[in-house]
């Protein structure tokens, strides 16, 4: 549905984006996740032909967007961070307006804006002025006007931004349920958000997507393991202290002793050779080992964990 190919742009000296390629399937929701400053935003520009890119392209369902940018704006639906909203129409006339500049009429846009009342949650504001309209509403107001032509790509900039918590499920729900028939890119700087909706995430620092898959992917796709779980039927002391000569483990943490048995949470700085140091110590000591298992990285130490094999920002 999305193909970029070499996607670059300069701002001048600046460059956001360095050669960004990647595919998306039909169907598919894709979280862009990065710091702020990352090149998600100019990213989604360009996918929608709000600029054009220094160097390379991108297609739209087949459509180039260098090449026929009108044909893939036709299927595309594009919430900015800052929603195109005017301030001084109602929002039953704004989305009208919205329609119509899509081709919709008649039947048609009444049927399509009936749907996007009821899936933006807006009914209670629609027929108020939008300068009236809190950051929130706003923000359903900018997504309702990205869905009213019923497009096959949506594109999405920080859509929960400046909503509360249950319109914030309100709206992942929806994004969910859009994406039986529609792909999905949405942007975010908060890992729960990403890791709620997306099928699979692209994770982009300093104009270069530095990973991507499903959430588990990224989690088995970390280059190292190493946190462990210990369990040693044995005193707590003794065992801290053997724990201290172990050259392998970077840090060591006390959680709960019972029936005579101390849990450790371990960080190792080789996973391999802790495993081999552990095992020995047990076996010299003559300690009865109740648990060694390793613990899967959460999304937030293999977010950390990109950004720092990622190359020093520069000044």
């Amino acid at each position: 549905m999305i193909e970029a190919k070499n996607l670059t742009m300069h701002y001048g000296a600046t460059r956001a984006l360095n050669n960004v390629s990647f595919r998306t399937n039909e169907r598919e929701i894709i979280g862009l996740l990065g710091p702020n400053g990352a090149g998600k935003t100019t990213l989604m520009r360009i996918l929608t032909t709000f600029i054009y890119p220094t160097k390379g392209t991108a297609s739209i369902c087949g459509y180039d967007i260098t090449e026929n940018p009108l044909a893939a704006r036709k299927i595309l639906g594009y919430l900015p961070e800052n929603p195109p909203l005017y301030i001084d129409m109602r929002v039953d006339e704004y989305l009208d307006f919205v329609g119509r500049s899509r081709g919709l009429y008649s039947t048609e846009l009444k049927r399509r804006k009936e749907w996007v009342i009821e899936a933006t949650q807006i009914r209670e504001v629609y027929k108020h002025t939008i300068f009236e309209l809190s950051l929130g509403y706003r923000q359903r107001v900018g997504l309702a006007q990205a869905l009213i032509h019923d497009p096959r790509v949506i594109i999405l900039d920080e859509p929960t931004s400046g909503l509360d918590p249950m319109q914030i499920i309100g709206i992942r729900k929806l994004i969910r349920d859009l994406s039986r028939e529609k792909t999905i890119i949405f942007s975010t700087h908060i890992l729960q958000e990403a890791s709620a909706v997306s099928d699979r995430l692209l994770i982009i620092d300093q104009g270069q997507i530095i990973a991507q898959g499903t959430t588990n992917e990224l989690k088995k796709g970390k280059s190292v393991n190493n946190n462990f779980l210990v369990s040693i039927q044995a005193n707590r002391q003794e065992i801290e202290s053997a724990f201290k000569t172990i050259a392998a483990l970077e840090s060591f943490s006390f959680i709960e002793e019972a029936l005579h048995t101390s849990r450790f949470q371990c960080l190792a700085k080789s996973g391999e050779e802790f495993l081999r140091a552990i095992n020995q110590v047990v076996k010299e000591k003559n300690w009865t080992l109740k648990e060694l298992s390793p613990q899967e990285p959460s999304l937030e130490e293999v977010f950390l964990g990109l950004f720092k094999k990622a190359e020093p920002r520069q000044s």
